[in-house]
């Protein structure tokens, strides 16, 4: 046969296209397959009513034309290789017999994918109709592909059919991974032996060359060979009896697995079917038998070997992988075992998934379940990484492999060649020009390398060179076939990494096994010691984009959706858990932080003063308490505490989470440290809710001290993450904290503001208006009054100076805001019932203000109001709730001095020189930015606010006016009611009433100037007549007969002297000139004598 017809036939090019359009046409077959079979996914014309009738007239499945005239294309081609009687083998022409391997389970792989999708005469049947009525005419293919699926209905039989003239080609093809399959298909023993992998075990040629006369067989998937044997010899069973090599080789390879792969998920249980079909074929009952033995000794000794395999793998490569990344100048000598590592842990791998999706019941389940898997995968991951990594070793060492060795030997085996036509000559000729010109100026100057057409014109030389009667047979030459196979391994180290990566360790078929894969990952999540390992498995969703196919698109869609949630699915478990462990570790150190509070010393100061004092000697059975600090204390360092597991789960975590910043999903950025971010935040949020102890049924509530105290414990161990894990626990914080100052957080719940907020107003205030608890000006705080029958509650824990402060920290100023403006829409609403009681009164206080210097005619106009009690009770809740409110603003004022000493400076220095003849809205202003940091001020912004927006419906201005005016008279006169309250009385111990109606100074004070500033009229005036009003009513109080109702005069006359005090529009001046300051020394005199003589008959 001449040359110029070889080159006709163009065996390579043909191989290469029609293994690619296979690959394509068998994507489109198993997506449809799929989306049929799938009622969520499958055509809506199926349950069409409409189309009932047509569906009846057709019998089954699929559109595509693709899959007739790609089998005829490769009808075509096999028979053209038949007649050119072509020569196979793996070690020599390597790329031509891989490729025919491929085309032949392709091909099979297709027809019965094909047999398997149910609907395909159904969908063909509407394709030709579909056709017809939108051309006119039947599709010209319709026919043939209508026969081929009726003769395929029993595919296999018309398989062996097909291929028998091909038996030869197939078996030779086959017979020449004999001694490669075999070499490759050892146990773990076996490996051992030899030790597989190791650099170590022969350290003298660590620097030398990895080289092999099979190099591409080296890193060839064994599982790909398993189907290539067990396909072939399935449609081609008449080989076995005729050769005992073929027998051995397909015993062999019946073994190693239980099933096979068709297409991704797709697989085939090549016993069974193989089975099936011998059985219905006559004379093969001897391989009947073989077949069963064999399934015999795959059901009992695949799982084990398959698992031994794994177990060496890991530490192998474990090994590997340490030696390289120590020193990445190995990686050029000994680059191909990095890819024989990676390919065989890819065959382990997928092996195990596929047998743990198909194989249900077995006696030894412990066989296909793998919970240190995570391992494997992750050290795939960090050779892949390694090699992308030191792409220029490889480069540099393999550009200077290629010029100075490949280049020369090549050379020297062509000169060796007993005949050597002309154009092989060329060709030749050509590769060791190309190679000698190579130079590492090349790898330094980056410039981009591409041997593609090297490589393609070696495949279209193997083809050449392959058929029957060449001028240059390539069996007979096989020195020929050795050198390029191992120059083409070099040269795609230089510009096709990516390629033989793929090619070595895809892993993209797992995305059609979630099940078997989520299973493996949550066995990793079990093992503590497989934790680190964990992000394998995300980073395993980065292969999937590797399943997309050129011809089958419409693909990329769900294939992404499966890829991204895969991967969200395993990094948000590895995100609780890694949070969970945080959150544990926090509490175990709230715990710890908690003994240090001043409330547990309590024990300590007793038994300590006891032990001094020898009174009282120690109770017997009470176990003895550690003091602070003992957990720190161990005797042996082999017995581990919760802490250091937790400890130890969470450094294991963070080595996972932290192994990448981020990588790529189907063009989707993922970075792992995000998810353990924004579960931390979230956690972080609820355990400083919990903190808190809430209950609204019982109004029980953590004292913002231990809380802040609690918070600290964990703002402390979350700032130490950074020493585990990559994360901005800055802004973790800043976010938390900055949310429990607002009423709600991110996800609507309620925050540390709200709890405390309702708190304070529905528990404190609101005993504190019930005479339950009072407040105590000369403790700075509220005290509960003691009664019997009721829970022990004190006050004064939470609402002292300490307490103010730390509400202050943890709420912050915004917080405190949230909290002024609820306490400012309770006292507006007060004062919008104190307008109405105004309202029903009108008449009399406008008497009772014209008539102050009529001391009798007040006299007779004091019994006509009513309500008068009410009044002075609202406003004595309003002054308890402005107490609060100023106690909760002196905190802040602390707080945000200690923390913007430098912004308070200023603030304060813009509040003193606001004068009187300062524009009101300018000292409003300023006003409320100094109310802002806890500045107390004359006029409260807030309370204006508040009355500015509650005016009288329907009322005017000078109406709105006029009630306020008359509010102050009605206060002024109803003074003197309070004489007659027993708990009227001045206490001097907490240097306050009793009933607090000392709250009346604040709240007169500050109602008035609030009420008076919103209608722009003068604070001091209306003050003054405020303070002659009161005044003449108490002392008209001193020529009151009746002793009930005078009984605590002195007591209230003192009011007078608190209203003054806490006025900075009045003086004392202005009092003496109204109310005798004398009396006022009396009444203090005679009620400091009275609470004196109470203590005295108290003891």
């Amino acid at each position: 046969m001449s040359l110029p017809s070889i080159y006709q036939n163009k065996f390579a090019e043909k191989l290469t296209i029609l293994n690619d359009r296979g690959q394509g046409v068998l994507v489109r077959i198993y997506n449809i397959k799929k989306t049929c079979s799938d009622p969520k996914t499958r055509p809506p014309f199926f349950s069409d009513k409409a189309m009932e009738s047509s569906i009846k007239f057709i019998s089954k499945k699929f559109p595509h034309l693709d899959v007739r005239s790609s089998t005829d294309h490769v009808y075509e081609l096999l028979n053209t290789i038949d007649a050119n009687q072509c020569f196979f083998d793996i070690h020599v022409n390597y790329d031509f017999t891989k490729s025919y391997l491929d085309l032949v389970v392709t091909y099979v792989s297709l027809v019965l994918l094909l047999a398997r999708t149910e609907d395909r005469r159904l969908l063909i049947g509407l394709y030709h109709c579909a056709h017809e009525m939108s051309h006119g005419s039947s599709d010209p293919s319709f026919t043939r592909l209508g026969q081929m699926v009726l003769e395929y209905d029993h595919p296999l039989k018309k398989l062996m059919e097909e291929f028998g003239p091909h038996t030869k080609a197939v078996t030779s093809a086959l017979l020449s991974l004999h001694f490669l399959f075999a070499r490759r298909n050892q146990g773990a023993e076996q490996w051992r032996s030899d030790q597989l992998l190791s650099l170590l075990s022969t350290t003298g040629t660590m620097l030398s060359p990895a080289s092999s006369d099979t190099m591409a067989c080296e890193y060839l998937s064994l599982e790909v060979m398993e189907r290539w044997i067990l396909m072939g010899f399935l449609v081609c069973p008449g080989a076995l009896s005729s050769s005992p090599q073929c027998l051995e080789l397909w015993r062999l390879a019946l073994q190693g697995s239980l099933y096979i792969t068709l297409l991704r998920d797709e697989a085939l249980q090549i016993h069974k079917v193989t089975e099936e079909l011998l059985s219905s074929l006559k004379g093969y009952g001897k391989r009947v038998a073989d077949l069963k033995e064999c399934k015999e000794h795959a059901v009992v000794h695949s799982g084990s070997l398959h698992r031994g395999r794994r177990v060496y793998l890991r530490g192998a490569v474990r090994e590997l992988e340490a030696l390289l990344e120590d020193q990445p100048g190995l990686l050029g000598p000994k680059a191909l075992f990095v890819f024989m590592a990676l390919s065989f842990c890819r065959d382990e791998v997928s092996w195990l998934v596929r047998h743990a999706e198909h194989v249900t019941k077995t006696k030894t389940p412990e066989d296909f379940a793998d919970s240190h898997v995570a391992e494997l995968l992750f050290l795939m991951e960090q050779l892949r990484s390694l090699v992308r990594r030191r792409v220029g070793v490889l480069q540099r060492y393999h550009v200077q492999y290629l010029a100075r060795f490949d280049a020369l030997v090549l050379s020297e085996v062509i000169q060796n060649l007993s005949v050597c036509p002309e154009e092989e000559s060329i060709i030749l000729s050509s590769f060791v020009s190309s190679l000698s010109a190579l130079s590492v100026k090349e790898v330094d100057d980056k410039e981009q390398f591409d041997f593609t057409p090297l490589r393609l014109d070696w495949f279209r030389l193997q083809a050449y060179t392959s058929v029957a009667k060449a001028s240059l047979p390539l069996g007979s030459n096989p020195d020929v076939g050795r050198i390029m196979n191992l120059i083409v391994f070099h040269t795609k180290l230089l510009d096709s990494l990516e390629e033989l990566l793929a090619e070595s360790s895809d892993l993209s078929d797992l995305c059609f096994y979630p099940r078997p894969v989520e299973k493996m990952f949550v066995a990793t999540m079990e093992e503590s010691s497989m934790l680190r390992y964990s992000i394998a498995f995300p980073l395993l969703c980065s292969h999937f984009s590797h399943c997309v196919h050129p011809m089958c698109p419409e693909e990329y869609p769900h294939l992404k959706a499966i890829a991204l949630g895969l991967c969200n699915k395993f990094l948000e478990e590895m995100a609780w858990q890694a949070s969970t462990c945080i959150m544990d570790v926090c509490a175990e150190q709230h715990k710890l932080s908690e003994q240090l509070l001043p409330k547990h010393c309590a024990s300590t100061v007793s038994k300590a003063r006891n032990k001094k004092t020898l009174k009282q000697s120690a109770k017997k059975g009470e176990p003895e308490r550690d003091k602070p600090g003992a957990e720190s204390q161990r005797k042996d360092r082999t017995l581990t505490t919760n802490m250091d597991k937790l400890h130890l789960i969470l450094a294991e975590l963070s080595l996972s989470l932290n192994h990448v910043p981020n990588f790529t999903i189907f063009e989707h950025m993922v970075t792992p440290a995000e998810y353990l971010s924004s579960h931390l935040e979230t956690r972080f949020t609820k355990a400083i809710v919990a903190m808190a102890g809430y209950s609204q049924a019982t109004q029980e509530v953590v004292r913002p001290s231990e809380v802040l105290a609690g918070l600290s414990a964990y703002m402390t161990f979350i700032q130490s993450l950074g020493q585990f894990v990559g994360l901005d626990t800055g802004r973790i914080i800043r976010s938390v904290l900055l949310q429990q100052t607002q009423p709600r957080d991110a996800a609507g719940e309620q925050t540390l503001t709200t709890i405390y907020t309702n708190w304070y107003l529905e528990a404190l205030l609101r005993q504190a208006s019930t005479g339950a608890i009072v407040l105590a000006p000369a403790l700075q705080a509220f005290t509960t009054v003691p009664r019997e029958g009721e829970p022990p509650f004190s006050a004064a824990e939470f609402s002292d100076v300490s307490e103010m402060r730390a509400l202050a920290e943890l709420i912050g100023p915004y917080g405190m805001k949230f909290l002024s403006d609820n306490l400012m829409w309770h006292v507006g609403s007060q004062v919008t019932e104190l307008k109405k009681l105004v309202n029903e009164n009108m008449d009399t206080l406008v008497q009772l203000r014209s008539s102050s210097c009529k001391p009798e005619q007040m006299a007779a106009l004091l019994p006509r109001l009513t309500s008068a009690e009410n009044v002075l009770k609202r406003m004595t809740i309003i002054g308890e709730i402005l107490s609060f409110r100023a106690m909760a603003q002196q905190g802040l004022r602390e707080v945000f001095s200690h923390h913007c000493p430098f912004l308070m400076g200023p603030i304060e220095c813009l509040t003193d020189v606001v004068t009187p003849e300062t524009d009101i809205q300018v000292t409003l202003s300023i006003f409320e930015l100094a109310s802002a940091t806890g500045i107390p001020c004359e006029v409260d912004p807030a309370l204006v606010n508040v009355l500015a927006s509650s005016k009288t419906d329907g009322s005017s201005p000078e109406e709105d006016y006029k009630v306020a005016c008359l509010l102050l008279v009605f206060l002024a006169v109803s003074l003197p009611l309070l004489a007659s309250d027993p708990a009227s009385i001045y206490n001097t111990d907490m240097d306050g009433y009793n009933n607090n109606i000392h709250c009346l100074a604040k709240a007169i004070i500050h109602v008035s100037a609030a009420l008076f500033t919103v209608h722009n009229k003068n604070i001091e005036t209306h003050l003054k007549e405020f303070l002659l009003l009161a005044s003449v009513s108490l002392l008209h109080l001193g020529q009151e007969m009746d002793k009930v109702r005078a009984r605590n005069r002195d007591s209230i006359s003192l009011l007078m002297q608190l209203i003054v005090a806490e006025s900075s529009f009045l003086t004392v001046d202005m009092l003496e000139a109204c109310f005798p300051y004398v009396l006022l020394r009396n009444a203090y005199r005679e009620v400091c004598r009275e609470n004196m003589l109470s203590r005295v008959h108290l003891h």
